[in-house]
Formats: structure tokens, C-alpha cells, sequence
């Protein structure tokens, strides 16, 4: 079938900044706009507001006022939805209200021809109950941008139960043909990014909420470990603590209220003091003008360790020992060990597996243990968390964070919690992206390309897991499980499959 031609006319309803970042984007694919907003006015305001912000691109010198002109040329305001006729796409923008948008799309059904195809940017309202009253329902998609559309590559093409897949495969066409990043999924709560990204915040609300870390060492945990470009509660600071709250609220409930999706009441708390972040001036942290902005915990400095004992195993930590050794310190590889992990004297130093390291210590009879975090890539990562046993001495602990620092890395010393911070969160995101594929809301490319693409995620979840090692988060995830004693952490039916059958997302000889 195609993406739209060029001269297909494009109408928009909605002219705020999504409704009028899509007309931009529309227009610079070619397509004739029209704009309509019900609020008087508001069409002409919206597209003054992307004549401003195209001024700027030319004065920066990302268009030319050659191409700036093109674009402003294409878009005409509209004061009547009856003038969206001639339309072959509409994409609605407005308010996220079921009956309203039902009602919008019910008059476009009369006024535009039977081959118009309808689209909806909501990004928390079923597609299926929006066209359940329409006459033409399989005319009807979800065509989910990101703020700000002209910038944000991801397109969530969503289909509702009556969707025609013609139509999502020409929405799909159309998006890639407007320079977009398009995935395809099923009209399920959350669709794909506002589901599988939960995870990223409620895994810190709980760790923040328990005393394992203050926000701004989980922050710098996220991104100079986990290579995020904000860290989670930078991140709903900017969102809005009230709006990121609301739609973890809309998934939890959709979903019946699944415990893996269950708000957190520390930001509810916030929201309920009026601390929305950015918006009113103070949320998990203060922005008023003058506010200090917290650092992280950072341990002092500790002594270089001589030489270390290393076990056999060490999996995505193995380039530490190399660092290690670039760095002067001796290597005693001993493949008789049996307790994955750095030795230095008495002290084990291991990745976390999602048990507390003093449940580490208990079974193993090992009162010295540290545990580290999960880091993106060991080798570029400047920043690592650590946690020790109640077990384990202070000497102990001094020790693994020299052999750290020792390796260039700043040291961020946590309290003992099941999974540790980046090592549980990457973990119930891989969980909640392998769940998606599982009940067939889209596919392995798509969960991946959605999180990159849609909110920025260092690495596809999945592709993450792949290099991580399914049994390993496997592992986490049932430790988390069986610490907290919740269903909160239950294993998705498909990752656990892929670790019996030995096979991965994707094929690693590829």
C-alpha cells in the first residue's frame, strides 16, 4: 500500500505542542496541512508558535529560510472541523477524555471520505474503545508521537481490535516516510514505551522509599553507570511528579491492578504537597533560583590494593580484571574458586545477583562480602555502587572501594538492598519488555527500538539482556521474588523459556 503521497492533504486537530509539533512534521514531509483547534484562535496562535521556533533553527542555521518558508506555506488554521474534508489523514491531539475523542472521530466519519484514515495520538486511551462507536472502526489507528514531535524519531503505530492492517501498515509507511522511527503494536494499556519504562521509576521510588540511596546517588547511579541521559528522578521532576504519577496509576489500574505496575507512595506524597518538579518549583529536588543542586555520595579515598585473587567467571565484569591490570595491580586467576568474584585477603567482591549481600554472607559463611552493581560497560563506566554484608568490617568495605578507585572509577556506597539499583531496574525492564513480545503486543525490534528511540534508553532492554545473560537476570529476578516475597517480581513465561531452551532475543552469531 504505500506511505501517502506528498499531496495527500494531512489534517490536525489539536493546534497545542504536540497537535502542532505533528503539523510540522507533516508539513516538512511535503503534505499540505490543515490545522483545527475548537478554541477560537488557537490554530493561527499554534502555527505562529512554529513560525517562532523555525526562526530559531534558521537562525542556528538547521534550516535554511528557503526550507522555514516551505513549511510555513504548507500550513493553513482552520476555525471549523468541516474544514478538514479534503483530509486523507487525520491525527487527533486533543484532550485525553474517551468520550470526547469518540465524538471528534464520529463527525470526521461524516465529513471526510470512507477511505480516510483516522488517527489518534493518545498515548493512554484504548484504540479498540475510541473506534467501538464508529461506523468505520477498521479506518482507525493509533499514531503515537513523542513531545516534541519534530524532534522525538518514535511513532507508537497502534492497532485496535477493528484496526484494518492496511491501514497500520500505511500509517507505518507514512511515519518512516516522514523521517520517524515506526514499531507496531496492539492497543493494550501502556502500549509499548509507557509500559516497559515502569520499571525505570518504580525501582528507584522503592529503593529511595526503603533507605537504600538518596535521589541524587540513584541519579548519578542511572546515568554514569547505566549510561541514561537523566536518571529517574531527574526525569519526573521534568515530566511532572503529577503527570508521571497519573499514568502509572492509568497502567496499574488497566491492568487490574498488577502489582509490578503499583504507584509508589513517596510520589504520591509529593503530589499531594503540590512538589510536581520543574513546573512548580520543587520536587525531588529544588529549583528555585540559588537552590544548591546535591551531589551524590561519593566514598573517599581508599588504598590500591597490591594484587587480587580472581575467579574464573566473571562474566559482563570480566574487563575489571583488565582495568586492573593496565592499573598495576597483580592478577592471581584461580579457577578452583568456586564463589564467582574479586579476592582481596578475606574480602569477596561480586557482582549482584539480586540477593542482599548479607544473605550472601549468611549462606556462604563468608562474613567479608561486597557487592557491585550492574554498570552499561564496566570499562567506560566512571562510577560504581557498592554495598556491603552487615557481616562484612569496615577494612573490609575500604578495601573493595580502593580497588575501584584504583581503576578511575568514583565509588557510590549504598545501603543492602535485594538487586541494588541498576541491576534491579535493568532487570524488570528486560522483564516487562519480554512480557510485551510474550502476549504479542509487538516484537523483540520493537520493544528495543521504542525504548532507544521513544525515551532515550542507552541500549534496547532486551539486546541488554542478550549481552547480560538471560540466566542471570533470571537469577535476579527470582532472588528479588524470593526476598521480597512478592508476585511484583515474577518471572516472564518467555524469559524463563529462553533460559531452558539455552537460545537468546536475538541470534548472537548475527
Amino acid at each position: 500500500m504505500g506511505a501517502l503521497p506528498s499531496t495527500a492533504i494531512v489534517g490536525v486537530i489539536g493546534a497545542g505542542t504536540m497537535g502542532a509539533g505533528i503539523a510540522q512534521v507533516a508539513a516538512k514531509a511535503g503534505h499540505s496541512v490543515l490545522l483545527f483547534d475548537a478554541a477560537p484562535g488557537a490554530a493561527k496562535s499554534g502555527i505562529e508558535r512554529i513560525e517562532k521556533g523555525l526562526r530559531k533553527l534558521v537562525e542556528r542555521k538547521k534550516y535554511s529560510a528557503l526550507e522555514s518558508d516551505a513549511i510555513l506555506s504548507r500550513l493553513t488554521p482552520c476555525d471549523r472541523i468541516e474544514e478538514l474534508a479534503p483530509a486523507k489523514l487525520v491525527v487527533e491531539a486533543i484532550v485525553e477524555n474517551l468520550d470526547v475523542k469518540r465524538q471528534v472521530f464520529s463527525s470526521l466519519e461524516v465529513l471526510c471520505s470512507e477511505d480516510t484514515i483516522l488517527a489518534t495520538n493518545t498515548s493512554s486511551i484504548s484504540v479498540t474503545s475510541i473506534g467501538a462507536g464508529l461506523t468505520r472502526p477498521e479506518n482507525l489507528v493509533g499514531m503515537h508521537f513523542f513531545n516534541p514531535a519534530p524532534v522525538m524519531k518514535l511513532v507508537e503505530v497502534i492497532s485496535g481490535i477493528a484496526t484494518a492492517p492496511e491501514v497500520a501498515v500505511q500509517v507505518f509507511d507514512t511515519a518512516l516516510e516522514w523521517g520517524k522511527k515506526p514499531v507496531h503494536a496492539r492497543s493494550t494499556p501502556g502500549f509499548i514505551v509507557n509500559r516497559v519504562a515502569r520499571p525505570f521509576y518504580a525501582e528507584s521510588l522503592r529503593v529511595l522509599q526503603e533507605g537504600g540511596a538518596n535521589a541524587p546517588t540513584i541519579d548519578a547511579i542511572a546515568r554514569e553507570c547505566g549510561g541514561f541521559r537523566m536518571g529517574p528522578f531527574e526525569l519526573m521532576d521534568l515530566i511532572g511528579n503529577d503527570v508521571n504519577f497519573a499514568v502509572t496509576q492509568s497502567v496499574f489500574n488497566a491492568y487490574f491492578q498488577d502489582s509490578r505496575f503499583k504507584p509508589s507512595l513517596v510520589q504520591q506524597e509529593l503530589v499531594e504537597a503540590g512538589y510536581l518538579g520543574r513546573k512548580s518549583g520543587r520536587g525531588f529536588y529544588q529549583y528555585a533560583q540559588g537552590a544548591e543542586s546535591p551531589l551524590p555520595a561519593t566514598a573517599k579515598p581508599q588504598a590500591k590494593p597490591r594484587q587480587v585473587i580472581v575467579s574464573d567467571a566473571l562474566g559482563v565484569a570480566e574487563s575489571l580484571v583488565e582495568q586492573a591490570n593496565l592499573c598495576g595491580i597483580a592478577i592471581d586467576r584461580n579457577k578452583s574458586i568456586t564463589r564467582p568474584g574479586i579476592y582481596i585477603d578475606d574480602v569477596c567482591i561480586a557482582l549482584s545477583d539480586g540477593r542482599t549481600a548479607t544473605q550472601i554472607s549468611a549462606e556462604d559463611n563468608f562474613p567479608n562480602v561486597v557487592l557491585f552493581d550492574l554498570c552499561l560497560d564496566f570499562t567506560q563506566s566512571r562510577r560504581i555502587a557498592l554495598t556491603r554484608s552487615d557481616q562484612c568490617s569496615e577494612a573490609g568495605l575500604q578495601k573493595a572501594i580502593g580497588f575501584f578507585q584504583a581503576l578511575d572509577k568514583q565509588v557510590s556506597v549504598i545501603d543492602d538492598l535485594p538487586g541494588m539499583v541498576l541491576m534491579r531496574t535493568v532487570c524488570m525492564l528486560v522483564n516487562e519488555g519480554a512480557d510485551a513480545v510474550n502476549q504479542r503486543v509487538c516484537n523483540e525490534a520493537a520493544v528495543d527500538l521504542a525504548m532507544q528511540a521513544g525515551v532515550n534508553y542507552p541500549c534496547g532492554p532486551l539486546a541488554w539482556a542478550d549481552n547480560l545473560g538471560l540466566d542471570r537476570v533470571v537469577a535476579v529476578l527470582d532472588n528479588l521474588a524470593a526476598g521480597y516475597g512478592e508476585d511484583r517480581y515474577r518471572v516472564s513465561p518467555l524469559l524463563r523459556r529462553k533460559v531452558y531452551a539455552g537460545t537468546h532475543f536475538y541470534d548472537r552469531n548475527v
